[in-house]
């Protein structure tokens, strides 16, 4: 006899459950910061420098 029983019925069914939930969670809300909050950010910063790489080549810094 093992010293520990191996997972079986409500045991292994609680563990799906919680890893697919909590893998479920994890990719949505990566998801939201990349595209919600990382790209914008990103975006906005190379704009910026852009910008400012035009002006200095304008003459106008």
């Amino acid at each position: 006899m093992a010293a520990i029983a191996p997972i079986t019925g409500m045991l292994r069914r609680t563990l799906v459950l919680d890893l697919s939930t909590a893998f479920g969670f994890g990719t949505t809300f990566g998801y939201l910061w990349w595209y919600g909050y990382h790209l914008p950010r990103v975006r906005a910063r190379d704009d910026y420098y852009t910008r400012l790489e035009a002006d200095r080549a304008a003459g106008k810094l």
